[in-house]
């Protein structure tokens, strides 16, 4: 149930956070962009879904881009001006959600690609037969 504010009782002020770490998840349907502090707690995020787009939209390039710049005002909010970028999986939005960040005003340090790679695990699917 939720809980109601006392009289008199104080709002939580937001920490400010100068340095953090954008966590983009690119798949083939959708991006995911999230601003998280150097421990890797969550501060805010996007998708492309999120603000708007629907089936095959929110899996292009300008999705991402529109979904970076959402999450950039968001994350102002929490004062951040500088980060780290990990990019994870094989989408189109990669390159258009960087550029975008870095177009808005933060500061980028790293790059880094953590796209999960089998060192020959599990067997893959069948190729698909169209």
């Amino acid at each position: 149930m939720a809980s109601i504010k006392k009289r008199g009782e104080k709002r939580k002020a937001k920490r400010i956070v100068p340095q953090g770490i954008v966590h983009i998840a690119s798949t083939f349907n959708n991006t995911v962009i999230t601003f998280s502090d150097r421990d890797g707690n969550a501060l805010c995020w996007v998708s492309a879904g999120s603000i708007g787009f629907k089936g095959s939209r929110k899996s292009t390039p300008f999705a991402a881009q529109s979904a970076a710049v959402k999450a950039v005002e968001k994350a102002k909010e929490w004062g951040i001006q500088e980060v780290e970028i990990r990019i994870k999986g094989p989408g189109s939005g990669r390159e258009s959600a960087i550029r975008s960040i870095q177009a808005a005003g933060i500061k980028v340090t790293m790059i880094k690609d953590i796209t999960p790679l089998p060192h020959n695990g599990c067997r893959p699917p069948k190729k698909r037969r169209v």
